[in-house]
């Protein structure tokens, strides 16, 4: 193994981040002006061969262990291989970006082996007044295939016992905590351990009362909505992850995993894309919550 990288990062005049080619993982941004949006253990990995807890990894070509529940690494191989720097500059709208792109060819041979299949991935990074973060997935080979991917977005918060997340009420989600097929019923809020997968294709709004404001996550091309906070005795035994930090985050991931694979036949593409943006928090809210 050998240390990570140093970040690359992308200043705008409305927004600042930072982003790695190890990964192509954004590990940081904020717009003018707010405190920081995404966030990172103090004991992520700091070397190769390893993920990164915190910021947005990519998961793909399959999601946790896949949908046979025995695929590793878990979340698959693009979050611990390193991507190549496409492009990086100001767009027309005045936003830093880069974009990083990972084919079979930068993968082990022993990764290959589980995901035998050609590919061509992009990641883009655009950092402003909003983040937005596009997965571009092409079948550059002659077979039909099938992938899950994620965009494993971390965001800070207050913190997260008081968080509400808007947007869920009367999805069908996959708990799996629990293992059963559950319907949301009102804001989403973290009272323990959290995993679900819901069949959503639209945004959500994070209400954070202790940093007051309101945290809009907006996608494309994506069925499921994945939400996750390990919780206090689950952090524990994580060794990658502080005590008390569980507190401090959520995951609002964007993506196409379990029962939502893509399927792509040769010289298909597919876009996957999360936007995060930051409002103030309003009265209302703000007097629902304490």
């Amino acid at each position: 193994m050998t240390r990570l990288p140093e970040p690359l990062t992308l200043t705008a005049p409305h927004g600042e981040g930072t982003v790695l080619s190890y990964g192509a993982h954004a590990m940081s941004w904020a717009p003018e002006g707010h405190e920081p949006v995404l966030w990172v253990s103090s004991r992520a990995a700091t070397e190769t061969g390893r993920a990164i807890r915190g910021g947005v990894p990519v998961c793909f070509p399959w999601f946790g262990p896949g949908r046979t529940g025995e695929m590793t690494p878990a979340h698959g191989f693009a979050r611990i291989t390193e991507w190549h720097l496409d492009d990086q500059g100001q767009d027309d709208a005045g936003n830093a970006f880069a974009s990083f792109t990972l084919t079979p060819q930068d993968v082990s041979e022993q990764l290959r082996e589980s995901f035998p299949h050609e590919f061509s991935a992009t990641l883009r990074m655009s950092v402003g007044s909003a983040l937005r973060l596009e997965l571009s997935v092409t079948n550059t080979g002659e077979e039909t295939f099938e992938i899950e991917e994620a965009l494993h977005t971390c965001l800070s918060v207050g913190d997260a016992t008081r968080v509400r997340v808007r947007g869920l009420d009367g999805v069908p989600f996959h708990d799996k905590v629990t293992k059963e097929q559950r319907t949301q019923v009102g804001d989403l809020t973290v009272e323990g351990e959290t995993d679900a997968v819901f069949a959503h294709r639209g945004e959500v709004r994070v209400l954070d009362p202790d940093l007051g404001r309101t945290l809009v996550v907006s996608k494309e091309g994506s069925d499921s909505t994945v939400v996750w906070n390990p919780w206090k005795d689950k952090a524990v035994g994580m060794s990658d992850f502080a005590d008390d930090e569980w507190q401090q985050m959520l995951c609002v991931e964007a993506g196409n995993v379990m029962g939502s694979p893509v399927r792509l036949a040769a010289g298909e593409s597919h876009v996957l894309a999360q936007v995060i943006e930051v409002e103030p928090l309003s009265e209302d809210d703000a007097a629902l919550q304490g």
